[in-house]
């Protein structure tokens, strides 16, 4: 981690004010931390309010032998593994994560420019908040999933990440060829073909026309755009749909072609392109919050649908309605 000024201070003789406007400067990145841990954006919320509070009680034990950003980051791992050990002791199976939530794109943007001209540091950031690589991460066993963030996604040593977890380097070394071992077993095997971004001209095209015949419910027209190996979840509704056909069958069967009334306003989240939906309402006479896709695209198709209820919608800073006349 790059070390800051203010990290090198003697915190234990601040009041708290100044101490909350310390912490604060890194509320972001924890909670981008705290998120990949969990999963979800509300448990990641909490646990950095939770960090703070404990950094705040525990302040006398900043000896400054490490950045007091890193001693931030101490604290919010050991918050996130509590909160991982007593509601949800077991990692995700079988492809679903139930309590996945979207980060959106404009909450990103606060994170520090720290290195933000490496093409290396963009690429890892990106791959690593997209909703493929969270949900990866969940099929980890906590300590596991700790190690790996802390080795390969914020460089610490081996020997930092054994003293935070109270473990030997040797068994850190250990859990971290198991996690990586792990994530190649969950995450698609075409990483290096995900999304080109908003700069991909082919990309935002492809959304363009599945945002219009998701709007017009032309299932042919969305089935000509996903793969053969498409999957789609509704979380945190149970079901996960493998596949041209059973994701077909289920868009049928769920009544959505011929719906009517839908309006799009396209968004972002995660570093993936997404897609706000909204659903005339008579008695309010108005276009109401509905779902959100978010969509991983691979080799110029869409390989993954993930969408989310209207109670996102405040998070990404969308409109509480959309006016019949078609105004904002």
């Amino acid at each position: 981690m790059t070390r800051r000024k203010d990290d090198v201070m003697d915190v234990s003789t601040l009041e708290e004010p100044a101490f909350a406007g310390m912490a604060e400067r890194h509320r972001r990145e924890l909670h981008v931390h705290c998120y990949r841990m969990l999963g979800s954006f509300e448990d990641a919320e909490d646990t950095v309010q939770e960090t703070f509070l404990r950094a705040w009680r525990r302040r006398e034990t900043f000896e400054g032998r490490s950045t007091f950003r890193a001693w931030l980051y101490r604290i919010a791992t050991n918050a996130c593994l509590d909160l991982l050990a007593k509601s949800r002791p077991e990692p995700a199976t079988g492809g679903e994560v139930l309590w996945l939530q979207p980060y959106p794109d404009r909450l990103l943007d606060e994170l520090p420019a720290d290195d933000a001209d490496e093409p290396e540091a963009v690429a890892v950031a990106r791959e690593t908040i997209e909703l493929a690589y969270v949900v990866a991460v969940q099929h980890l066993a906590p300590r596991p999933r700790a190690v790996l963030i802390l080795r390969d996604l914020l460089g610490w040593p081996a020997k930092d990440v054994a003293d935070l977890l109270g473990d030997s380097v040797n068994s850190v070394n250990s859990a971290l060829q198991r996690a990586r071992a792990g994530m190649r077993e969950h995450l698609p095997a075409e990483r290096q073909d995900w999304t080109g971004g908003e700069d991909d001209a082919t990309t935002r095209d492809l959304v363009r026309r599945y945002t219009d015949a998701s709007v017009a419910t032309d299932i042919p027209a969305l089935a000509a755009m996903v793969r053969d190996d498409i999957r789609t979840s509704m979380p945190p509704t149970p079901g996960l749909y493998a596949g041209r056909d059973a994701v077909v069958t289920y868009w049928v069967e769920s009544g959505f072609e011929g719906m009517t009334g839908l309006r799009a306003v396209p968004t972002s989240a995660n570093r993936q392109p997404a897609v706000a939906y909204y659903h005339w309402r008579e008695r309010e006479g108005a276009y109401l919050p509905l779902t959100i896709d978010v969509l991983r695209i691979t080799g110029g198709a869409i390989s993954e649908i993930t969408t989310f209820h209207a109670d996102r919608f405040p998070r990404f800073g969308l409109p509480e309605r959309l006016p019949a006349d078609g105004t904002e």
